[in-house]
């Protein structure tokens, strides 16, 4: 069994054993999450989506990537990177933290993407729900137009999860009645490597 089926066979039985566990709440990011730590290079290794259009075609997919700075006091820089059918494209988001809840979303003044980003506007909530800073478990609310959709993204340092990681994220994926969407991304990082610092 190759590297990509024993990924997936794992994923498969960790969705079926949490079949019959009764539904838990889900975890809240942290106020003092340490940002300065949570910063830089991420491997986007699982995608939990509502919607397939967030995913190109499985001929096509490949490991995704993020890169989080802090940009301002209370802004952060996300810029992420997903292989979609018309390649790999990368989209830049600024994003405002929320004085009363820990997450961060866009505001209609902020400085705009970096020339040749596309910029990925609606952000209603962007979410640390699990790290130890080696992986994360990002939960992401977009808007537009009055309909929201959730994603959770599977974070890590490497290029490859390890099983406590994936199996937070299912747990989580369960939790937000996302375990139906789940897609474990292929090892091709070509498409990740565009936005290595």
């Amino acid at each position: 069994m190759g590297p990509g089926r024993l990924t997936c066979a794992l994923v498969l039985a960790l969705m079926l054993a949490m079949g019959s566990r009764p539904q838990e709440q889900l975890p809240r990011e942290s106020h003092n999450l340490n940002w300065s730590k949570f910063s830089g290079f991420w491997y986007i290794l699982a995608v939990a989506s509502e919607g397939q259009r967030f995913l190109p075609g499985r001929d096509r997919r490949k490991l995704g990537a993020s890169m989080v700075e802090v940009h301002k006091v209370g802004q952060l820089k996300v810029v992420l990177a997903f292989s979609r059918s018309q390649g790999c494209q990368s989209h830049t988001l600024i994003l405002r933290k929320d004085r009363k809840k820990a997450m961060f979303r866009n505001t209609c003044a902020y400085e705009g993407p970096e020339p040749g980003e596309k910029d990925l506007g609606g952000v209603e909530g962007f979410h640390v729900l699990s790290t130890d800073y080696s992986y994360g478990v990002v939960y992401v609310r977009l808007g537009r137009a009055g309909r929201t959709s959730k994603t959770l993204l599977l974070f890590s340092r490497q290029n490859t999860s390890s099983f406590p990681s994936m199996k937070k994220f299912v747990d989580i994926c369960e939790i937000l009645e996302l375990a139906n969407g789940v897609t474990v991304l292929p090892k091709d990082a070509s498409c990740a490597h565009t936005i290595l610092p």
